[in-house]
């Protein structure tokens, strides 16, 4: 088995990632994110994922590589982090009564043989009417600066949806893990037969 690197430095990445029981080094990919002319959501987080994996080859050159980007769209619009409770007060209203959909890229880079397997998943995020004063305490409590959406669905997030649609939790999270193992056993790697837990 070849060993894993997550090309992040996410936490939240590296918490998931640990769910499934391999070992696994994390590296920092250091890629410029921005997004290209015309590109869409899908096209965007498939090709900075394919980036963040393919970024280490050189460092780590006879392992398999997980890259991962996650974008939220709301409106029509790719939104980002807050990064500040000003910007995420106005997210989450916004987001009041709407969908908002998550798209999360995810590659699998065999540095060894130059493979790389590149997918998109899609989460589907219905809030409810949030008021102001629900907002502002959320925020207060959860401080939720640094996440895309302005929520931690993970926790007291969860309070602010009516309902979620999508094929896996883990991926509205910011990895998701039941793509990764499909591709994962396509490399001859399966966490329930590895025996590194």
């Amino acid at each position: 088995m070849l060993p894993i690197v997550l090309s992040s430095t996410s936490v939240y990445r590296r918490l998931l990632l640990e769910k499934l029981g391999l070992s696994f080094a994390c590296a920092s990919p250091d890629i410029e994110e921005n997004p290209q002319e015309n590109e869409n959501p899908e096209q965007l987080v498939m090709r900075l994922s394919h980036a963040k994996a393919t970024a280490l080859q050189c460092d780590y050159p006879n392992h398999l590589i997980i890259g991962s980007d996650q974008v939220c769209v709301l409106d029509n619009k790719i939104t980002g982090k807050p990064h500040n409770f000003e910007n995420a007060f106005n997210q989450l209203q916004k987001a009041s009564g709407k969908c908002v959909t998550f798209y999360t890229g995810v590659t699998l880079f065999n540095s060894k043989t130059g493979n790389a397997d590149t997918r998109c998943e899609r989460f589907h995020v219905y809030f409810r009417q949030i008021t102001e004063a629900e907002i502002i305490s959320y925020l207060n409590k959860e401080k939720p600066f640094n996440c895309a959406g302005s929520f931690k669905s993970e926790g007291l997030g969860i309070t602010l949806f009516e309902k979620l649609d999508g094929r896996d939790p883990n991926t509205l999270i910011g990895l998701p893990l039941i793509t990764l193992t499909e591709m994962l056993i396509r490399q001859g790697v399966n966490p329930l037969t590895e025996s590194s837990y």
